[in-house]
């Protein structure tokens, strides 16, 4: 019998221990997918996205990396300002 079987998918990643990864990448993926409809609504390239922030094409890469989840307050704060967006950080 499934051991699995009646119980939720968080569940399943937290007995794995990697429901905090996961949940991180996700959330991180998100921030991306907001950041590309921020860009798409303003008709803003990435290009242009780094030159505000003052940093290079790649680094704009490295910091919207799903795979990289280590991103400051103050990088999000900039990148929402970038943006012309502002930054809610809530605690749920």
């Amino acid at each position: 019998m499934n051991q699995y079987t009646g119980s939720n998918f968080d569940d399943f990643l937290a007995e794995e221990g990697i429901l905090d990864e996961v949940t991180a990448r996700a959330y991180k993926r998100l921030l991306a997918l907001q950041v590309q409809d921020a860009m798409t609504e303003t008709q803003m390239s990435k290009s242009e996205l780094a030159g505000r922030l003052q940093t290079s094409r790649s680094q704009l890469d490295r910091l919207l990396d799903p795979e990289n989840t280590a991103i400051t307050l103050d990088s999000l704060e900039r990148l929402a300002r970038a943006l012309g967006k502002q930054l809610v950080v809530r605690l749920a």
